[in-house]
C-alpha cells in the first residue's frame, strides 16, 4: 500500500536561513543528514513548519530539487501543495516537477471558510488531478475551518489517490471517529507531538513531527515503540520529552524548533517575517528540556 510509505516518524522539515535570509542550504544538509541518521522513516516538506509562504516559487522549486537530490531515495518525501484556491493547486500540481516526490500534503482551504461540501470538492478536484497521492492535511487551529470525520472518510472511500489524513486537530473523539469508520485504504497520521503516543494506541500508524526536527533518534524511538504496542516504554519517553514538545511551541512554531535546533549547532536562529525568534524565556525553557529529555 502507498500509505505504508508514510509509516512511523516523518519530519515537519524546518527550511533554514541564513543571517542575510537566504535559504541555508549546508545547514540543511546537516539537518537531512542529522535526522536521517536519527532513524526517522519520511520527510514532510513545504508544510507549514517549512515556513512555505514566506517563499517564492523559485524558492520552492530549487529548495524541493536540492532535498530530493540530497537525500537520494533514503526515505520517502512528502511535499506541501495547497492553499484556499483549488484552480490555483491543480496548476501547480500539473505544473511542479514531482520527481522523487512520493506523495502531495494538501491543507485544507484557510481564510475562506468553506462548507463541509466545498472541501469535499476541493479535495476531490485535487486528487482526481493530481498524479501521486493525496495526504489531507487538517489542522483546524490555523484555517479556522474543520475537516470533519464523515469528509474525512467519504473522499477516502471516493477518491483511491487520498491515502492517509494528517491529523491535527487536537479532537480525539473526531480522530477515534475516523479510525472507527474509515476504510483500510486510508492512514491516519498524528499532527500533534504530545498527542502520538495516545493517537498510536487507537490506531495511527505515522506522525509528521516537529520535535523529530530536534530530537530524532529519541522521538523515533517512542514510535517505534508504539508501533510495536510497548506502549509501557513508549509512556516513559513521552513524558521525558513532553516538556520539550510543549516548549517548541510556546512562543510559536517553527520558532521554538529553529531556537533548539541553533543551540544544537546545527541551523541558525533565523525566521523570515512576520515570524520571529522565541523569547529570551522560552529559549532558556527549551534548552532545559532538551537537556532533561536527553539525560
Amino acid at each position: 500500500m502507498q500509505s505504508e510509505l508514510f509509516n512511523g516518524t516523518g519530519v515537519a522539515l524546518i527550511t533554514p536561513f541564513d543571517n542575510n535570509g537566504n535559504i541555508d542550504y549546508p545547514s540543511l544538509q546537516s539537518l537531512l543528514d542529522y535526522i536521517i541518521d536519527g532513524g526517522i522513516n519520511f520527510i514532510a516538506m513545504q508544510g507549514t513548519t517549512g515556513e512555505p509562504s514566506t517563499l517564492t516559487p523559485q524558492e520552492r522549486q530549487q529548495l524541493r530539487k536540492f532535498v530530493v537530490e540530497y537525500v537520494n531515495n533514503r526515505v520517502p518525501i512528502m511535499y506541501g501543495i495547497g492553499g484556499n484556491n483549488t484552480a490555483a493547486i491543480i496548476d501547480e500540481i500539473k505544473n511542479t516537477d514531482l520527481k522523487g516526490i512520493d506523495a502531495i500534503l494538501s491543507i485544507s482551504p484557510f481564510y475562506t471558510k468553506p462548507n463541509q461540501r466545498g472541501i469535499y470538492e476541493h479535495f476531490k478536484a485535487i486528487a482526481t488531478a493530481s498524479p501521486l497521492p493525496i495526504v489531507i492535511y487538517n489542522v483546524p487551529g490555523r484555517t479556522s475551518r474543520n475537516v470533519d470525520a464523515q469528509t474525512v472518510v467519504q473522499l477516502a472511500k471516493d477518491c483511491p489517490k487520498i491515502i492517509a489524513v494528517k491529523e491535527a486537530s487536537g479532537n480525539m473523539a473526531q480522530i477515534m471517529n475516523i479510525i472507527k469508520t474509515k476504510p483500510e485504504s486510508l492512514s491516519l497520521i498524528s499532527g500533534d507531538d504530545a498527542l502520538t503516543l495516545p493517537m498510536y494506541s487507537l490506531g495511527a500508524t505515522g506522525v509528521i513531527s516537529v520535535i523529530a526536527n530536534v530530537l530524532p533518534k529519541e522521538f523515533s524511538s517512542m514510535v517505534n515503540l508504539c508501533a510495536k504496542g510497548d506502549f509501557k516504554s513508549a509512556t516513559k519517553i513521552h513524558f521525558k520529552l513532553l516538556d520539550l514538545m510543549n516548549a517548541l511551541f510556546e512562543d510559536g512554531s517553527p520558532a521554538g524548533a529553529k531556537a533548539a535546533l541553533a543551540y544544537l549547532g546545527i541551523i541558525k536562529e533565523n525566521l523570515r517575517l512576520p515570524l520571529v525568534p522565541v523569547c529570551e524565556s522560552v529559549r532558556e525553557k527549551i534548552i532545559t528540556s532538551i537537556t532533561n529529555a536527553r539525560q
